[in-house]
């Protein structure tokens, strides 16, 4: 077994970043600049975004504008507006990028691999036959093929307001 040796993180893991503001809520109330924090969609208390350290093309964000730690402590109306917007994440990505299948889900909490901690999203991430090449396999390196200005300009016209109504 190799081992990676990098005290350096330990400042990382044990108190990540504990008086900075939540990036989530940054980009949610920065809507004059949506562009460049690579806002696909708004609407009621959500909005989409790329995700900037994507694990692949695509890789799409579904953030609730109001600071909730987990879907417990979402409303309702906030957990039947997710779903609708997971749908429309669907459709935009079958159409958009073409994928061949998709993930989806959350991570709740650090050790779960939460980048954001305790400022719920859900991920959504297009899938190709053989996009885990033997890079992943054997270096532990992923190789994101699109930038994500060629992203954001595949799957921009899948969130005009028209476009793959689910509301």
């Amino acid at each position: 077994m190799k081992r990676l040796l990098a005290p350096w993180r330990n400042s990382y893991v044990s108190n990540p970043n504990p008086d900075e503001e939540c990036i989530l809520c940054k980009i949610g109330v920065e809507t004059d600049r949506d562009r460049e924090n690579y806002v696909l969609f708004r609407t009621d208390g959500f909005y989409i975004v790329l995700n900037r350290f994507p694990y692949i093309n695509g890789h799409l964000m579904i953030v609730p504008l109001r600071h909730a730690g987990d879907l417990s402590s979402l409303q309702e109306s906030e957990l039947d507006t997710m779903i609708r917007l997971i749908v429309k994440c669907e459709k935009a990505l079958a159409e958009g990028m073409n994928c061949m299948g998709m993930n989806g889900g959350w991570n709740l909490g650090s050790c779960a691999g939460a980048g954001v901690k305790g400022h719920i999203h859900f991920h959504m991430l297009p899938r190709w036959s053989g996009d885990a090449n033997f890079m992943t396999a054997i270096s532990e390196t992923r190789v994101i093929s699109s930038s994500l200005e060629d992203s954001y300009k595949r799957l921009k016209p899948f969130f005009e307001k028209d476009s793959i109504s689910v509301f």
